[in-house]
């Protein structure tokens, strides 16, 4: 099956500076809610010991691929942070970067992932500014982890004219992060530790669902606050996430009410205009990769907006936000709780 193109509209750009110069194609897929997440995508494999397994990865492709390769190239940070957590690292013999003129392996990857996760920059699969596929060939992978931070022109070469299995991971909600925990336990063969993982990811879930119930059915309740959560910004406006997106999910589950829900497109961008006019309880902004304070301040209308004027602000990692991972739930999730409702214990 063919790899989705993204929807008109809907680019992001990417994580590195100046941003301005890459585009993401960031795919919306199906939706996934967390009490459904056993039963999304299921495998269509047997869970053999060796050989080969399909399964149905995250745009609905059924994809044959060798059971726990020991060559895998990962593209995509979110991936890396899940493929850590299981004790896979060893597996891993390439990532995504950019040229090293264009930031390298700083282009896609924090200083502190690069550390904890033991990356250098002989492993960088250049996937732009054009993809070049002798850095993927020469790490002679049985398998290609993807999220569509990669061109998808380019995946689709690599599966096709390579014959390299791509399996794609590109959830769109919190609960679509332990469904691909899950493939991921079944690719390597190591299901108890996903399931340990998934453990852990649905503890910080359950504490927070729950502790948001208990706030609406409070006596005070009026409704949950309103929130601004930008990755980007520019001389036109503030980068965000629509319906449909781990980064509306995010918002949603710790207990507030993102100003863009309504939105036409998955990734809008918000004019300054619109901004002051929704005027948030609350505003988060990524930082990291050379994003900081003082660089949202350039926004439109930046100071005139309330929850700057009153303090409402966080600035909060940038990879916290923008990579729908284990990290995501269990760091993000709480410090956005933390912030919304400093006051409740989760």
């Amino acid at each position: 099956m063919p790899l989705n193109s993204a929807p008109s509209g809907s680019v992001p750009p990417r994580r590195s500076i100046p941003i301005v110069w890459f585009v993401v194609a960031l795919l919306v897929v199906g939706g996934v809610g967390i009490a459904g997440t056993a039963a999304y995508y299921a495998s269509t494999g047997n869970g053999p010991t060796h050989g080969n397994l399909t399964l149905t990865d995250d745009l609905g492709r059924k994809v044959t691929m060798p059971y726990d390769p020991a060559r895998v190239v990962v593209l995509g940070p979110s991936i890396m942070d899940s493929v850590y957590r299981l004790g896979l690292r060893s597996h891993v013999v390439g990532v995504d970067c950019y040229a090293p003129s264009f930031g390298g392996l700083s282009s896609d990857y924090s200083p502190g992932q690069i550390a904890q996760w033991n990356l250098s920059s002989s492993m960088c699969v250049q996937t732009g500014p054009t993809f070049n596929f002798e850095t993927l060939l020469n790490d002679t992978p049985q398998l290609v982890l993807a999220a569509t931070i990669a061109p998808i022109a380019a995946l689709e070469k690599i599966a096709t004219t390579f014959h390299i299995p791509v399996f794609m991971l590109q959830p769109s909600t919190l609960g679509g992060i332990q469904v691909d925990v899950s493939l991921l336990g079944q690719i390597f063969g190591v299901e108890s530790a996903a399931n340990t993982l998934n453990a852990q990811i649905g503890t910080v879930l359950y504490n927070i669902t729950s502790a948001v119930s208990a706030i609406t059915h409070g006596a005070n309740f009026t409704g949950f606050p309103t929130v601004l959560l930008t990755y980007y910004v520019d001389s036109n406006g503030y980068w965000t996430y629509g319906p449909g997106t781990f980064g509306q999910s995010l918002i949603e589950v710790a207990g507030g009410s993102s100003i863009s829900a309504n939105a036409t497109l998955p990734y809008p961008e918000l004019s300054g205009e619109q901004v002051l006019v929704a005027n948030p309880h609350f505003l988060v902004y990524g930082t990291g990769f050379g994003l900081n304070e003082s660089y949202y301040a350039t926004a439109p209308f930046w100071s005139q907006l309330t929850s700057v004027q009153t303090g409402n602000t966080l600035g909060m990692k940038s990879n916290w936000m923008t990579e729908a991972d284990p990290t995501m739930i269990l760091a993000g999730l709480p410090a956005l709780f933390a912030f919304f409702y400093p006051t409740v214990p989760p």
